[in-house]
This record gives structure tokens, C-alpha cells and sequence, in this order.
């Protein structure tokens, strides 16, 4: 499995789910500089969106959320895989950990239909030293 592993922050910001409110945070980001590695978005209620930034610069993310008066919560960390599209790649990762006693307690993957994935994992913060280690970053 050929894969490069790294350690990533993440934070949360919320926003009213309504047409135009990710494209006016994401575009914030663009015409601050900011490179999101990863993004997600998840519903949090009825009317609420929870989108999740993994800036490649944390310290610009957090600048640039400060100047526009978002309010950004974190960093927590998670783990950032991106390697070989092969049969088992995710599970052989889950093995890791598992074997090192380390429980994923959310994760995210995708292939990109030329022979590559990307895949988010997240610990406990109590379990990310621990998960570093295994994982070697």
C-alpha cells in the first residue's frame, strides 16, 4: 500500500442552511488564500450546516475567519491519507490501528477514478499521539 500520511487540523464553522452559504464561506476563503485540503459539510438540525475546513495554512484560516467574523471552533486533528487506489487500502489503514489499539471514530474516503484516494480519519484527541505513531507521522 503506497500512501503518504499526515497529520491535518480541522475546524468547525456553522451556517444557516440556505442556497449560497457554503460558496460565500468557500469563496471568503478563495479571495483570502486559503488552500482547503479537505472539506466537508454535514446537517447539525433543521436549519443548521456544520462545514468542517481543513486549511493547508492554519494560522491564515484563523486570520481570515477573524477578519470576517466567522466563528470558527478549534483546531482538533485528524489524519489526512492519500495513496493507491487498491482493493482494501481503507481496511488495511483500520487494521493499523486497530492492531495498535486505536479506535476510528469517523472517517471519510473517496477514490479519484484515476488510480488514486483520499481518505480522512479522525481519533479521539486522546488517541491521536498514539495514532501518529502507528500511522508514522
Amino acid at each position: 500500500m503506497s500512501a503518504t500520511m499526515r497529520r491535518v487540523d480541522y475546524y468547525y464553522v456553522t451556517v444557516q442552511d440556505r442556497p449560497g452559504e457554503g460558496y460565500r464561506l468557500l469563496a471568503g476563503l478563495a479571495a483570502g488564500g486559503v488552500n482547503l485540503l479537505a472539506f466537508t459539510a454535514v446537517p447539525v438540525g433543521p436549519n443548521l450546516v456544520q462545514l468542517t475546513l481543513f486549511p493547508e495554512d492554519s494560522k491564515l484560516l484563523t486570520q481570515v475567519a477573524h477578519d470576517k467574523g466567522w466563528n470558527l471552533l478549534g483546531p482538533q486533528q485528524a489524519f489526512l491519507i492519500q495513496g493507491d487506489d487498491e482493493l482494501g487500502a481503507f481496511g488495511g489503514i483500520h487494521r493499523l490501528l486497530a492492531d495498535g489499539g486505536v479506535n476510528v471514530f469517523a472517517s471519510t474516503g473517496v477514490t479519484d477514478n484515476r488510480g488514486g484516494y483520499g481518505y480522512l480519519l479522525y481519533v479521539k484527541p486522546e488517541d491521536v499521539a498514539a495514532a501518529a505513531s502507528i500511522l508514522g507521522v
